[in-house]
């Protein structure tokens, strides 16, 4: 799937395949980042996955996400059939033991595919679907490109919500040759926008655009952690669009390479220097990123309007 109704074209040797993997539940950013993913003509969509966010909620996490993608894709009028995956309902046991499930089979298979575009996956939550993937078919490493939208800031590392919730996958993918861009906690945190800017921006814009703002603004209402810097009152921030933005536009002076460490059970990062190098960003263009979303949503009710 692939969504081009745009007054330009994207050459053909800049298209890549995309498979977005998503705990779109979990909270109220994901959305903005598939919606912002599905509307980007560089990107044929190959799969969506939905991912686990955990127990600690509900014990039913990758169920809920499958079925919120189905509400955005509704929302959008896109047809779910043969794009909707489930991913695992649960993270891995430890780090030899894949989950297996219908996202990792995709991932293999796309991986796999006798298809010279370049394949990203974007991981908007925890990293099983990519361990397992691997664990079943270690041929994978060296035929996609991950984008990650987790883990703690470097040097230390630390506390992160993605990565709390697999870090034996974590572990899995960072020992292995798969290529990696690390989007850490600090920097996607950088996505802050204040709620008076996306009611301007981003309700008026069709049946997505209202579902996008009152999805967040009833998720806003939830009873939160009184310490939570996502919600100050007035901001949120969009954290998963980075993993979006890294494919319309690399950030080529924004990273630097890292040897993968090994992650503790407290989510600090140990430095043994055996993993090889991946990429972690230090900061992303926010206003890039952002001001493409608005656009693409504006277009897209534009272009879906009556008459």
């Amino acid at each position: 799937m692939r969504y081009t109704q745009y007054p330009f074209d994207v050459p053909q040797e800049k298209i890549v395949r995309v498979i977005t993997n998503t705990d779109a539940k979990n909270e109220a950013d994901d959305q903005f980042a598939i919606a912002q993913a599905l509307l980007s003509p560089k990107m044929e969509h190959v799969g969506l996955i939905a991912a686990h966010f955990g127990t600690r909620r509900t014990a039913q996490s990758m169920e809920e996400s499958y079925q919120e993608l189905e509400t955005v894709l509704d929302t959008m009028g896109f047809a779910s059939q043969g794009l909707l995956y489930r991913g695992a309902a649960q993270a891995l046991p430890d780090a030899v033991t894949p989950v297996d499930s219908e996202g990792a089979r995709l991932i293999i298979r796309e991986a796999m595919a006798a298809d010279a575009r370049p394949l990203f996956v974007t991981f908007l939550g925890p990293l099983t679907d990519l361990a397992s993937a691997y664990l079943l078919e270690p041929r994978i490493a060296g035929r996609l490109t991950a984008i990650w939208i987790g883990g703690g800031a470097y040097p230390e590392g630390g506390v992160e919500f993605n990565l709390s919730n697999d870090i034996h996958a974590a572990n899995v993918v960072f020992a292995s040759g798969i290529e990696v861009w690390q989007v850490p906690k600090n920097v996607y945190e950088m996505m802050a926008v204040s709620l008076v800017e996306l009611e301007a921006r981003v309700r008026p814009c069709g049946a997505i655009g209202y579902y996008l703002c009152q999805q967040l603004h009833e998720h806003a209402h939830t009873a939160q952690p009184r310490g939570n810097p996502f919600r100050s009152g007035e901001t949120w921030v969009l954290g998963d669009n980075p993993a979006v933005g890294l494919i319309l536009y690399e950030h080529r002076f924004c990273f630097e390479w890292r040897c993968a460490p090994q992650i503790n059970a407290d989510m600090t990062y140990h430095h043994t220097g055996r993993n090889r190098p991946i990429r972690v960003y230090q900061s992303i263009d926010s206003r890039l990123i952002l001001e493409d979303m608005y656009a693409k949503l504006r277009l897209f009710a534009d272009a879906s309007a009556p008459g």
